[in-house]
């Protein structure tokens, strides 16, 4: 899976500039769905991915600002595939939280290599860039030479080509082609000659070293005599950013419109899937581990809700496309731990796609007028590019499908009340923790507002070491804040840490600086809680 690749980044969809012979072959040799969805944006995709359930019943509620963390107790692809007696890895991005007990080893993954965050060089990867990448190998973090992507692809070889007489599940997430653009110019220079934009060269560029990437694991498997009975899967998380070809579909990431949530999807199966076959159906990344699951012949456990469904049946042919069930699909994108119904939303089925103020994602704090809502409906089947709004004709079926947004709206809310995930601290599998303000830090009231701190749980009383991860910042009064109790402590111009006793028990953590007479002078800084004894 790919990040920030669009259904038009592409050849074979009909972008003559791009350049993706592997990718394009690929496809010709596999079955495709033609309609197949996911989120505006990426942790969202990836929680509803690993799970087989919307992202809002798993604490992912957006991508950054505290709302990016995924509870420890969702079950994962992983896990259900590692009872079955696979052997997993990931290589590439994760997004679901960097904390005890969300981290991709904490959930199923054997082997892992990953940058933090939503990207290589965000925080808390503010050193490493796409060439000299700060990565996290089973926990350990690594300086590593060499461009991002081929570090993931030559990790997933390797795995790939391990003597171990259990099948294997690999997830192999690119970080590209997600900015910062970053390539060399021999990739780029030649798309920026025949006329593309400079940063649409350095993205086809990004996708020029991935096809051949993707080249050497799919010629790989073919060396290794595994081609015939190993399932791949080429999908993307979202669609492109602005100005890009997207096959003259309306909108981009971030959106809920087509383009924005409709992704190319391939897999190949030889001697099991038609080759070239093309299902119109539509279809989510929700249903990915529960045909996974079929696949492999591995259990779901009996109390475990999952959203998606089997499409293996479908994809045989064992039903046809006429006969497959009826669903409606959802989803929204709020850059906000808040979530209100109808913002930036949608809801469609096999013809008709009600879209609820579209493009608003980032007014956080957005509260719509439920009595006079700004409501549209397009059929996407004869009108893929939503261009003309019918709900004026068909007042009953925008009823319908707004009846079930709102019942998708309130199930969501009553699984976990859309409370992000809640890091660990003290534990034996992560201690210290490195608590990072900007991704994880807990902002109620919208992404541009002062984190209050982190949401956390506190294994068992103890003494802890609070290190504020600062240089030269301004203060005499060390606070910190647990469970709703403030304490302050004067300290040394240079100090920089403080030991606490903290009770055991689930709270909001905060940590800042005071001068004497009680002002605030700095909290923008990660924290990193140690428990001593």
């Amino acid at each position: 899976m790919t990040d920030d690749q669009g259904y038009g980044d592409l050849g074979v969809h009909g972008n003559d500039i791009i350049d993706t012979p592997h990718l394009d072959r690929f496809a010709g040799e596999s079955l495709g769905m033609d309609r197949f969805y996911v989120n505006p944006l990426c942790a969202p995709t990836r929680a509803s991915l690993m799970t087989g359930r919307y992202y809002l019943r798993t604490g992912i509620l957006h991508t950054s600002r505290g709302a990016a963390k995924m509870f420890g107790d969702e079950i994962t692809i992983a896990e259900v595939l590692g009872v079955a007696g696979y052997r997993t890895g990931i290589f590439g991005k994760w997004h679901l939280g960097d904390n005890y007990p969300m981290r991709p080893q904490d959930q199923g993954f054997e082997e892992v290599l990953v940058h933090r965050s939503g990207g290589i060089g965000q925080t808390p990867d503010t050193d490493g860039n796409y060439f000299e990448p700060i990565l996290w190998r089973n926990g350990e973090r690594v300086e590593a030479k060499g461009y991002c992507t081929d570090l993931f692809f030559d990790a997933a070889l390797d795995f790939v080509r391990e003597k171990d007489e259990r099948p294997f599940f690999l997830y192999l997430a690119t970080n590209v082609p997600h900015g910062p653009l970053e390539v060399s110019e021999g990739y780029s220079q030649p798309f920026e000659a025949s006329g593309a934009e400079s940063n649409t060269a350095k993205v086809y560029g990004m996708l020029k070293n991935l096809d051949e990437n993707f080249g050497r694991l799919v010629g790989e498997l073919e060396n290794l005599s595994l081609q015939e009975n190993t399932v791949v899967i080429f999908m993307t998380d979202n669609g492109p950013t602005k100005g890009r070809f997207n096959a003259g579909m309306r909108g981009a990431k971030g959106s809920v419109f087509e383009g924005g949530i409709r992704v190319p999807f391939y897999v190949r199966w030889p001697e099991q899937l038609e080759a070239g076959k093309r299902i119109d159906r539509i279809a989510a990344h929700i249903d990915v581990l529960p045909t996974l699951a079929k696949i492999a012949g591995a259990e779901i456990p009996d109390d475990l809700l999952l959203d998606g469904e089997n499409l293996l049946p479908l994809w045989r042919g064992e039903i046809l496309e006429a006969e497959w069930l009826e669903r409606t699909l959802f989803t929204q994108h709020i850059k906000s731990i808040i979530q209100v119904p109808f913002q930036n939303a949608t809801a469609f089925n096999q013809r008709h796609k009600l879209v609820s103020y579209a493009n608003a994602a980032n007014e956080a704090r957005f509260a719509a007028d439920v009595e006079d809502l700004d409501l549209a409906l397009y059929d996407v089947e004869s009108d893929f590019a939503e261009t003309k709004d019918v709900s004026d004709s068909k007042p009953e079926v925008l009823a319908g499908l707004r009846r079930s947004y709102e019942r998708w709206f309130k199930d969501m809310k009553e699984t976990r009340g859309f409370q992000p995930g809640r890091i660990h601290l003290g534990t034996e599998f992560e201690n210290p923790s490195h608590l990072c303000r900007y991704q994880d830090g807990h902002r109620p009231y919208g992404t541009d507002t002062e984190a209050i701190g982190w949401p956390v749980r506190v294994s068992e009383n103890g003494r802890y070491n609070l290190v504020a991860d600062i240089e030269g910042f301004e203060g005499a009064v060390f606070v910190f804040r647990w469970k709703g109790e403030t304490a302050r402590v004067r300290i040394a111009s240079n100090r920089r840490s403080i030991e606490v006793d903290l009770a055991e028990g689930d709270g909001m953590l905060d940590v800042w600086f005071e001068d004497l007479i009680g002002n605030k002078t700095s909290n923008d800084f990660d924290v990193i809680v140690e428990r001593l004894r």
